[in-house]
C-alpha cells in the first residue's frame, strides 16, 4: 500500500491506498490505533477492492495535535478523504471501535457517500465516560521505550499490542507512540459524550455489527440497536476481544468479505 496525504483546513490527513480500480472501501481504526494496523485487513480486500486506511486525526501519521478532535470534524475528514480520493463514493466503510462510531455518523450525516456499512466493536456511543482514565493510562506509559519488544512485553504481548510497537516512531534514541494522551482523552470523550440513537435510525445502507465473544460494547446496547433497525446483520466471533480484526484476523476476514460482497449476514441468517 502507498502512504499518500490530503490537506484539510487544519489539518493534514495521511492515509494509505492499495491502487487499483475495484469499487473502493475505507477502513476506520479505533483510538490511538492507525491505519497500519488495518493491514492484514486490506491485503484481504485488495483482490477485488480498493483499499484506504485513513490515519484519523490526531493518529499515525496524520497531524499529532489537531485543534478540533469533535465527532464533526472525525466525519468530515472522513468525507473529504472519499470525496479527494474515491471520487465522492459511495464507498464501504468499516470502522472499529471508535471508528466505527466515526463509521457510523457518516453512514447517518452522508448517505451519497456509503454503499455498505460495518461496525467492529462499535456502537452509538454515550453511557459511562472512561476517558479520564484512559488518558491517564495514556499517559503513565514509560516513554520512550527502548525497542518495540519492550513495549510490546510492556503491555503483555497482545496482538493489538504487537500493532502499537509496529507503529512506533523511533527518535532521539527510543520509540515513542504516535499520539498524545491527551488528545486521546479528549477523542474518546467526544464519543462518550451524546448516544447517538437519531442517527443511527437515519442509516440506510446495509449494516452488519461485528461483536467479539469478549466483547466491550454493552449487550442491551446492542439489542437495542437491532430492534431499531432489525434489517441489521449480527455476528458474534469467538474467541476474540475488542481487537477482533487482530485477534482472529482469518474469522474477520471471511465474515468481512461476505458482507462487502453480498451485503448479507456472514452467517445466512
Amino acid at each position: 500500500m502507498q502512504r499518500h496525504q490530503l490537506r484539510r483546513e487544519d489539518v493534514t490527513l495521511s492515509y494509505l491506498d492499495s491502487g487499483g480500480t475495484g469499487p473502493v472501501a475505507v477502513l476506520l481504526h479505533g483510538l490511538a490505533g492507525s491505519a497500519q494496523e488495518m493491514a492484514a485487513t486490506a491485503a484481504a480486500l485488495s483482490d477485488r477492492y480498493r483499499v484506504l486506511a485513513l490515519d484519523q486525526r490526531g493518529h499515525g501519521h496524520s497531524t499529532r495535535r489537531p485543534g478540533d478532535v469533535s465527532r464533526r470534524a472525525f466525519v468530515d475528514d472522513v468525507a473529504a478523504l472519499v470525496d479527494a480520493a474515491a471520487d465522492g463514493g459511495p464507498v464501504s466503510l468499516v470502522g472499529q471501535s471508535m471508528g466505527a462510531h466515526t463509521a457510523l455518523l457518516l453512514a447517518a450525516w452522508h448517505p451519497r457517500l456509503v454503499h455498505r456499512l460495518v461496525l467492529l466493536e462499535g456502537g452509538v456511543g454515550g453511557g459511562e465516560d472512561s476517558s479520564e482514565e484512559l488518558g491517564e493510562w495514556f499517559a503513565s506509559w514509560p516513554v520512550p521505550f527502548p525497542s518495540r519488544r519492550a513495549a510490546v512485553a510492556r503491555h503483555d504481548a497482545t496482538p493489538i499490542a504487537e500493532a502499537w510497537a509496529q507503529d512506533l516512531h523511533e527518535r532521539d534514541g527510543g520509540y515513542w507512540p504516535r499520539f498524545d494522551a491527551d488528545v486521546m482523552q479528549a477523542a474518546i470523550a467526544a464519543v462518550a459524550a451524546v448516544a447517538r440513537w437519531t442517527e443511527w435510525r437515519q442509516v440506510r445502507a446495509p449494516t452488519l455489527l461485528v461483536q467479539a465473544e469478549h466483547s466491550c460494547l454493552d449487550t442491551a446496547e446492542i439489542e437495542r440497536m437491532l430492534t431499531v433497525r432489525p434489517g441489521t446483520g449480527h455476528v458474534v466471533v469467538p474467541g476474540a476481544g475488542h481487537d477482533v480484526h487482530l485477534d482472529q484476523p482469518g474469522v474477520w476476514a471471511r465474515l468481512l468479505r461476505r458482507h462487502l460482497d453480498t451485503g448479507h449476514d456472514p452467517l445466512g441468517s
